[in-house]
């Protein structure tokens, strides 16, 4: 079933809101067969595989971007009811966006953005968002059609990560939010407060709707940090302000989904700079965001 009446999407919401999503070992273990990667699941029933781009070498104004600081790709899976929602964001070169988009459309995933997140990088990276209903294992295996045609990794990462030179403890007490380490990089995710939802499905943190700030040290104090706020209309000229006045430069404002309710715009930022000041900033934008209380 995939609900598409914007009437019949309000009407539903309350209830894919309150309906826990229900989970299923077995299906979870047919749908990594057939993408080639397993993932986890979350506590709000979300299965989620991770995809960094570790074949990459990406530069960014000097800094040798670690992939899990904006090279990560990632598709989600969520039942909910008698449909299941995928979602995902998929990392790609310029030669490697036709071809994937392609593969997708013939295999029923639909495009929802197409965009850049950072500026000056080399290569230059695109980032492709897409949505899909139906047979989990027939999404999973439409995805890794298209992902063949890319040179996304579908094995797990191998090496020891680089320490983090981080004072995470110091980080979390500041922006009020657990971080967590990821291949090098500190990420915190900070959830939006309200229920969010696409197409009358519940749309959890997990399948892209939280606030999320990732730190790569780059030495003597300094960080890069990179990520996007998930902001409603009314916050983000203010937030753009609050970041541009801490030196932390805005890349891109853009749609990720297409019937989101409320309707949402993606700000993605970066700098390499004093950590405590970027940390300052963007502790300022969050205060300007309508999170939930941690």
């Amino acid at each position: 079933m995939r609900w598409r009446s914007p009437h019949l999407a309000g009407a539903l919401l309350a209830v894919a809101v309150a309906v826990p999503a229900r989970s299923d070992e077995a299906q979870w273990r047919a749908v990594a067969d057939a993408l080639g990667k397993a993932g986890m699941e979350t506590p709000d029933g979300v299965y989620r595989i991770g995809l960094p781009r570790t074949d990459l070498k990406v530069t960014l104004d000097g800094v040798e971007l670690k992939p899990t600081l904006a090279l990560g790709s990632w598709i989600a899976f969520r039942q909910a009811d008698d449909s299941t929602m995928v979602m995902g964001d998929l990392v790609l070169t310029a030669d490697e966006v036709n071809p994937v988009m392609k593969k997708l459309v013939d295999g029923g995933i639909e495009i929802t953005a197409l965009h850049n997140h950072l500026l000056r990088a080399a290569p230059a990276t695109f980032y492709m968002h897409v949505r899909g209903y139906g047979d989990p294992v027939k999404l999973a295996a439409a995805l890794h059609n298209a992902l063949a045609l890319s040179g996304t990794p579908l094995t797990a990462p191998s090496g020891v990560p680089s320490p983090l030179e981080l004072d995470t403890a110091w980080i979390d007490r500041t922006l009020g939010a657990a971080g967590k380490a990821n291949g090098g990089v500190y990420q915190v995710n900070v959830k939006r407060a309200g229920p969010i939802s696409d197409a009358g499905m519940a749309v959890p943190d997990a399948m892209g709707t939280a606030e999320v700030i990732n730190f790569q040290s780059t030495g003597t104090g300094k960080a890069a940090i990179a990520g996007d706020f998930v902001l409603t209309a009314d916050e983000v000229n203010p937030v753009l302000r609050i970041l541009r006045d801490h030196g932390i430069e805005v890349t891109a404002l853009h749609n990720h989904m297409l019937d989101d309710k409320p309707r949402l715009f993606f700000m993605h930022f970066w700098a390499n700079d004093d950590l405590k000041k970027l940390v300052a900033g963007v502790k300022a934008a969050l205060d300007r965001i309508a999170v939930e209380k941690q």
